[in-house]
């Protein structure tokens, strides 16, 4: 059997995400990567979503030399060859393993001449007509309404943010300052560490002896703004891969971790074991949970994830929008749910990784509309990292990608803290 290679792995995922509307976790998840060695695999991974967010770009390009479209496994070679050749790589090279890659597919091999001399007309034309297109947009299903929300401007500042990629933000288990010096890093007003570049993520200093973990600042904002009291009983739904169970763990809160998913609570679990962090860790339904009472509950609700298409340029392209009206009804039951575990006067963090008013300003005043007593913590202005224009008018915080340019931006967050009367 062949052995396979970074591209044939990009090539591979990307037929995935277009041809089955899979998304790259579940591929990645799933096994996609056993047989590539961790450095391969960053480079897989690096090369899936950089054709994934130049798609509009690629196709531009390639329309100007096909007179009719091949089928989508050879059209996913000429496009991650378009990218990868665009963006700085070595035609040469690039050119003979695409024309490899089609070789040898058993349905295919007769396109082997077009991948060729299409990708070398390319490689003849330098980067510049590439450098001359439009930043890609969003598919209308997502970009129509982010339009009605934020308005023409600020939906352009964000796709010019998804197309930029995002640098890698860690959240450090002690000292963050310590960890930013270390490592190079910026050390951002909220605390994250920032590297511009990072690589490999298992081969960076401190990661084994579990001195940090990877989460997007706008991610780590939550845990900040609930700021959990040592000894806290803290109740993290929907907590898998485990980010926020481990920010409440470092902060001594004493932590219960619920996902419905096993295969996520096993990283979850792995996570807690690398960073020599405790929590309890409870599989199942977040709705069926009756524990507690707790201090605090964190719901990381289930969303479109619409806020981290920075960092996951499959999503729009597996993804239709059509299960956002489900999404929506569950986030209010699992406010709801939650609501009914905290102890009087506890608080609940509420949060999703969504752009859409509806999973986020929306649901906290619909929540406090159905339940007396229930209040927005104005706690939110108080931080010193909060900045003015984050605070919305319920006062929960509203992140986006376009926020923070000069930095690399941030995803897009909800969140708001409720205090139970």
């Amino acid at each position: 059997m062949r052995e396979p290679t970074a591209r044939a792995q990009a090539v591979a995922l990307i037929d995935g995400v277009l041809g089955e509307g899979r998304l790259l976790s579940e591929m990645t998840a799933g096994g996609a990567f056993d047989r590539l060695d961790p450095a391969q695999r960053a480079r897989a991974q690096r090369l899936a979503t950089d054709t994934l967010r130049g798609l509009e770009r690629a196709d531009r390009l390639l329309a100007r030399h096909l007179r009719k479209s091949p089928p989508l496994h050879v059209r996913n070679i000429l496009r991650l060859g378009t990218v990868e050749i665009c963006m700085g790589g070595a035609g040469h090279g690039i050119v003979n393993e695409m024309v490899g890659l089609v070789g040898a597919h058993p349905r295919y091999g007769r396109h082997k001449g077009l991948v060729n001399a299409v990708l070398r007309k390319i490689a003849g034309g330098g980067a510049a007509p590439w450098r001359d297109l439009r930043i890609p947009r969003l598919p209308r299903w997502l970009r129509e309404p982010l339009v009605a929300a934020w308005g023409n401007g600020a939906v352009a500042a964000m796709e010019k943010a998804h197309f930029a990629g995002a640098p890698l933000d860690l959240t450090a288990r002690e000292d963050d300052a310590a960890l930013a010096r270390d490592l190079g890093g910026e050390l951002l007003p909220t605390g994250s560490v920032r590297l511009a570049r990072a690589g490999q993520v298992s081969a960076l200093p401190g990661y084994a002896e579990g001195r940090w973990w990877v989460q997007d600042a706008a991610a780590a904002m939550p845990v900040r703004l609930l700021a959990p009291d040592p000894g806290e009983a803290v109740l993290d739904l929907c907590a898998a891969p485990g980010g926020k169970t481990l920010q409440l763990a470092s902060a001594g809160a004493r932590v219960t971790a619920l996902d419905i998913s096993p295969a996520r609570m096993t990283r979850l679990q792995e996570n807690l074991a690398r960073t020599g962090l405790t929590a309890e860790c409870v599989t199942g339904d977040a709705l069926a949970h009756h524990g507690g009472p707790y201090d605090a509950v964190l719901l990381d609700a289930p969303c479109s994830a619409t806020g981290t298409i920075r960092r996951h340029p499959d999503l729009p392209h597996a993804r239709d929008g059509s299960e956002i009206g489900r999404l929506i009804d569950l986030q209010a039951q699992l406010i709801d749910h939650a609501l009914s575990l905290l102890k009087p006067g506890g608080r609940l963090m509420f949060c999703t990784c969504s752009l859409l008013p509806d999973e986020g300003e929306c649901q906290i005043e619909a929540a406090l509309a159905r339940h007396d007593g229930l209040r927005v913590e104005q706690a939110a202005r108080d931080r010193p990292w909060v900045e003015p224009g984050w605070i919305t008018a319920e006062g929960g915080l509203r992140l986006r990608p376009d926020y923070w340019p000069e930095r690399g931006g941030m995803d897009g967050f909800y969140m708001a803290l409720l205090r139970r009367g």
